[in-house]
């Protein structure tokens, strides 16, 4: 008898080994587990819950329609608090812990590079929606294996909105107010200044503050006597909001431009509609596209959720769709299977515009300009480079 139970008890043990061993990130035979490391408390709640909402539309639609190879997807979601040293806790759980196949998000670039020693280090792929710091894919040492991004950089975005200013605008003597606390504020600073000023354009003064400060009227009286007829201000629409605010009850009445960190609801909360006039932000995606996969998505979105889409929720359902295209093509639930097959993306069909995966895992893509009047899209232009 105890024979008989010993060989059960192995029996048991190897089957269970075996089950354990179905494949990083597949979860079980039905079940294909998918991270998700977001910010849905903390200072950019706004970007991490819009993307998640978009994520979750999209994969919802994927299990509706059968999964993939008949595999549900099964999202382990978590909130990195906007910290991040918080996102690094939560990848090393995710893979560790979890068995994710690859993980989505963060969506600020600090939070985002955070995590990706821990991928490099465990070989799992690593991608998001909106994480544009130049250094976030590409450094000094080269092309980061496992990280991805579906979203343009700081370079592409600060260059966009030089071009944009000198060639659309006709704006030549620029004032730049820059996030000095953020490497998404200086490097979009340090690209529109090289390009602005290689195009002829003059920067005629640079500003700088940190997160969390309110008031900036010290800044906007010291340029206020200044020849200028642009501003460029590279930041998060917390203090951008209350800047615009504040320039435009001084009487600076020049046009204003961002970038996608100007995407958010409570930009207008923060300035007011009255003072969102002549306003220019480079973005990936606006509700003015008349492209029917935009149509389609502003659609669906709407019915999910009672309301129309932002970038951020656009770009969440693109990226989840990317990793979806991704392992579709790499035909097996498989980390390395999964990076080689998104490295190799080529002419997908997203909402915020088709791309291909360069060499250093960044898209080829075009960069949208919307124009605010009283607070509302008025007008988007797709600028290509």
């Amino acid at each position: 008898m105890k024979r008989q139970l010993l060989i059960a008890l192995s029996v048991l043990l190897v089957t269970a080994l075996f089950i354990g061993c179905t494949g990083p990130g597949a979860g079980s035979d039905d079940e294909i587990r998918i991270g998700v490391n977001y910010e849905l408390s903390g200072r950019v709640a706004t970007y991490g819950q819009s993307s998640v909402d978009g994520i979750e539309l999209a994969i919802k639609q994927v299990n509706e329609a059968g999964g993939i190879d008949g595999k549900k997807i099964t999202l382990i979601k978590y909130d990195n608090k906007s910290e991040p040293q918080e996102a690094t806790t939560l990848a090393n759980k995710m893979i560790e812990q979890d068995k994710v196949v690859a993980i989505l998000g963060p969506a600020t670039s600090g939070s985002f590079m955070s995590q990706i020693p821990v991928a490099e280090k465990s070989k799992v792929p690593v991608a998001s929606g909106s994480a544009t710091a130049d250094e976030v894919t590409v450094d000094e040492s080269g092309v980061k294996e496992y990280a991805f991004r579906i979203c343009f950089n700081d370079s592409y975005q600060g260059t966009g909105m030089a071009t944009y200013a000198l060639n659309n605008l006709s704006k030549t003597k620029a004032v730049i107010i820059m996030d000095n606390s953020s490497d998404y504020g200086k490097g979009l600073a340090e690209n529109f200044e090289k390009t602005f000023t290689e195009g002829g354009g003059t920067i005629v003064a640079k500003e700088s503050f940190v997160k969390g400060d309110t008031d900036f009227n010290a800044i906007l009286t010291s340029i206020r006597s200044e020849d200028f007829d642009v501003i460029f201000l590279p930041g998060y629409y917390e203090e951008a909001g209350l800047i615009i605010k504040q320039a435009r009850d001084l009487g600076i009445d020049v046009p204003i431009l961002g970038a996608d960190g100007f995407d958010s609801p409570d930009l207008v909360k923060l300035a007011g509609e009255d003072a969102l006039n002549d306003i220019y932000f480079s973005n990936h995606y606006s509700s003015l596209d008349e492209d029917p996969l935009v149509v389609q998505f502003i659609e669906d979105f709407n019915e999910e959720y009672g309301r129309e889409p932002d970038a951020f929720n656009a770009l969440g359902y693109d990226l989840a769709m990317f990793v979806v295209d991704g392992l579709k093509r790499a035909g097996k639930v498989d980390r390395e299977a999964l990076k080689d097959a998104l490295a190799s993306t080529e002419d997908f069909a997203g909402v915020t515009g088709s791309f291909s995966i360069d060499e250093n895992h960044n898209p080829v893509k075009a960069i949208v300009v919307i124009n605010l009047k009283d607070g509302k899209q008025h007008t988007s232009e797709k600028v290509s480079q």
